[in-house]
Parts: C-alpha cells; structure tokens; sequence
C-alpha cells in the first residue's frame, strides 16, 4: 500500500513539475516574441567604379618639375 501511495505521488509531483515549466516557456516565447521600438533598416551599400585619370600622375610630375626649375636656377 505504501508503494502505491509513494508512486502516486511521486507521479503528482512530475506533473506539476512538467506543467510548471511548460507555462514558464510559453511565458518566455511571448517575451521574447517582438518589442514595441522600430526595427533597424541599414541602408544599402553602394560602390562606385573609381575612372582612371591622368591627375594621378599629373601632380607629382609638375611637383618634380618644379622642383627641378629650383634647382635649375641657383
């Protein structure tokens, strides 16, 4: 008698055991469904084709020519 008695409450106490946590996870799915502040939209990264130019070059050779006419005239 006292086996039965033990079993049954051993089976009580897992019920209320599988019944407190499934209320503590459908609690913890709503909290964490959604917020009230606005979603965070990044913008799209846009990248441009740098064009070749000849100022890239253009700059240093007037820099050595000018530096060339310095030392041209002392």
């Amino acid at each position: 008698m006292l086996r039965i008695v033990t079993h049954h409450l051993l089976e009580v106490i897992t019920m209320k055991k599988l019944v407190l946590a499934a209320a503590l996870t459908a609690a913890a799915s709503h909290a964490f469904a959604g917020s009230l502040s606005d979603p965070i939209i990044e913008a799209p990264v846009i990248v441009e084709e740098a064009n070749s130019s000849s100022a890239g070059i253009l700059i240093p050779i007037l820099l050595l020519v000018i530096v060339a006419a310095a030392v041209a005239a002392d």
